[in-house]
């Protein structure tokens, strides 16, 4: 008899552990499915973000553009090292930029690849935080 009390009070315990594991399990992944990595909001990027002047640039062709930008840090640190960093953006582009020709930067292909090669080399002047993204805000190409 006693054993029997014995055996019905270890599988009551065993399922009530069981039943503890798996409700949170449930809710662990439904935390992680709702709270998981989220992009930041517009105004989060924008107090995050430094917009760059237009800059005119000659092209290695006999072409030049004019371009403006606007940089997406990811923190505001890194968003005021960027902007005491300004003559490095500029020139960063404009090294960019002359050795490009017009056919590069034709297309979203090209602006992309520009965006992206910005970005790199961005990231490796920056010492507090780095560029998440490099938008291309206004560009004429002649």
């Amino acid at each position: 008899m006693k054993n029997n009390k014995l055996v019905m009070s270890l599988v009551i315990m065993l399922g009530i552990v069981i039943l503890a594991a798996a409700a949170a399990v449930f809710f662990l992944m439904r935390g992680q499915a709702e709270g998981g990595p989220k992009e930041p909001g517009i105004d989060e990027v924008l107090e995050s973000s430094v917009d760059v002047e237009e800059i005119t640039a000659n092209l290695a062709t006999d072409d030049y553009i004019r371009v403006s930008f606007k940089i997406q840090t990811d923190s505001k640190k890194a968003k005021e090292e960027l902007e005491k960093r300004d003559f490095q953006t500029r020139n960063v582009i404009i090294y960019e930029l002359s050795e490009k020709k017009a056919e590069d930067l034709q297309g979203k292909d090209g602006k992309l690849l520009l965006e992206d090669t910005i970005k790199d080399k961005l990231n490796g002047v920056m010492q507090e935080g780095k560029v998440v993204k490099v938008y291309i805000t206004e560009a004429l190409l002649q």
